[in-house]
C-alpha cells in the first residue's frame, strides 16, 4: 500500500465513526424519547399544571445527539 492509500483510509475510517457517533446518538435518543414522550403526554392528560416538567424531560434526552455531534465534529477535526 502506498502513503495516499494509508492516508485515504483514515479519512475514510475518520469520516465512519463520526457518522456513527450522529447516527446511533440520534437512534438512542429516540427510542428513549419514545416511552418519555407517551409518559409525558400521559401525565399532561391528567394534570395540566405538569406540561412544563413533562416538556423538560421530553427535551433532556435530546442533548445526547449534541454529544454524538460532538464527538464526530472532534473526530473529523482532529
Amino acid at each position: 500500500m502506498t502513503l495516499e492509500m494509508v492516508q485515504a483510509s483514515q479519512v475514510g475510517m475518520k469520516a465512519v465513526g463520526a457518522g456513527l457517533a450522529v447516527g446511533l446518538a440520534g437512534i438512542g435518543t429516540g427510542l428513549g424519547e419514545m416511552g418519555i414522550g407517551a409518559a409525558a403526554m400521559g401525565a399532561t392528560a391528567e394534570n395540566k399544571d405538569m406540561f412544563g416538567l413533562a416538556l423538560l424531560f421530553t427535551v433532556i434526552p435530546e442533548t445526547i445527539v449534541i454529544f454524538g455531534l460532538v464527538v464526530a465534529l472532534l473526530l473529523l477535526f482532529q
